[in-house]
């Protein structure tokens, strides 16, 4: 999806601020996704956060170009970037390759962080007046690793500022809290479950007492079940969203698979939100019960929401929950919290 239109009440602007225009992003393991002003509506735009690498053959670079497939040259390969990367993949029977995994920066891939530069600089035109007004997720840090968003943070941060916007990183569950729940006190459980990680805010009256993640996600429920049937992750993928659903019985071996595997997630993910939030000091005593929201791609699957509340009820947790409401834009609520956050602070 190149563009798509999202309701987003934005505040009428002062005089002063109406030379600015907020952008909110959320840079995935899976998907990169930019909210930002349209001429009459905040859009979205989203792009796969893969790469995928071919001989560079001036024939292909033709192809490439005469078919608007985005990528760029180093090293006599040509990167292709994006949704066209995944597509290359199952044709040719390689392998799409991230620059991110586990929500961090791969470090493993030696152009990763260029292509994300490539994509972003695809994505987000340098800013039309100095220090436009840009909110970036970032993950919460994880509980099952030693890993840290530090990089990420940093290394985005720079490339923004050199685009000519004021960058600001939110927490990544703070930012779906913020989108889906800033109708109201803004107090309840963001979690973003995306193809690297699972991040996780508790929210009270819009101050994140509690963020965590932990290191899974939809790209480990590709690969256990590839390993498990011999089959590409690629291709475990493409049957996962298109013809999954977890409230129906499953067909074939993969489809049991990949049951078990989003059952693994659950129960991890739920099982982490008892622990962490019991052993913090920081969590309010709240005496009304609080909704819990679910937002990022992995959460798309048909089915999911329920699989996820009947794991959660194996779980006390220490406040009770009203809701457990499915954001209504999945792919787009991390940036799209972002966005407003970037609007508010630009309008206040």
């Amino acid at each position: 999806m190149i563009g798509g239109k999202l309701a987003v009440k934005k505040k009428r602007r002062k005089t002063v601020a109406a030379e600015h225009d907020p952008v909110g992003l959320d840079i995935g393991t899976a998907n990169i996704v930019v909210c930002r002003n349209g001429r009459t509506k905040v859009s979205a735009r989203k792009t796969s956060n893969v790469f995928f690498t071919v001989p560079c053959r001036e024939d292909t670079k033709t192809f490439l170009t005469g078919g608007n497939i985005k990528f760029f040259e180093k090293n006599d390969s040509l990167y292709i970037l994006g949704g066209p990367a995944e597509e290359f993949a199952l044709i040719m029977g390689g392998a799409a390759r991230h620059p991110m995994e586990g929500g961090m920066l791969n470090l493993g891939e030696e152009e990763g962080v260029n292509v994300i530069h490539a994509i972003l600089s695809r994505l987000i035109p340098p800013a039309k007046n100095k220090n436009e007004p840009l909110w970036f997720s970032i993950p919460g840090k994880p509980i099952d690793s030693t890993a840290t968003a530090m990089f990420n943070e940093s290394i985005f941060k720079t490339f923004l500022e050199n685009l000519g916007y004021s960058p600001r990183p939110i927490n990544e569950g703070m930012a779906v809290v913020i989108s889906e729940l800033s109708t109201g006190p803004a107090t309840g459980i963001g979690i973003s479950i995306g193809g690297g990680m699972c991040n996780v805010c508790c929210s009270y009256l819009s101050i994140p007492v509690v963020t965590y993640s932990i290191q899974m996600g939809g790209d480990d429920i590709d690969k256990m079940v590839a390993g498990s049937v011999g089959e590409s992750p690629v291709k475990i993928k493409a049957i996962k969203e298109s013809e999954l659903d977890l409230s129906a019985l499953p067909k074939n071996s993969i489809e049991h698979g990949l049951h078990a595997c989003f059952d693994n997630l659950f129960s991890i993910l739920t099982k982490s939100l008892g622990q962490v939030l019991n052993d913090s000091d920081n969590v309010p005593k709240l005496r009304e019960a609080v909704p819990i929201v679910l937002s990022g791609g992995t959460i798309l699957t048909p089915g999911s929401r329920d699989k996820f509340a009947s794991m959660l009820q194996k779980v006390k947790l220490p406040f009770k929950v009203s809701d457990i409401i499915l954001s209504k834009y999945p792919l787009y609520s991390t940036a799209r919290g972002a966005y407003l956050m970037a609007a508010d602070r630009e309008n206040a």
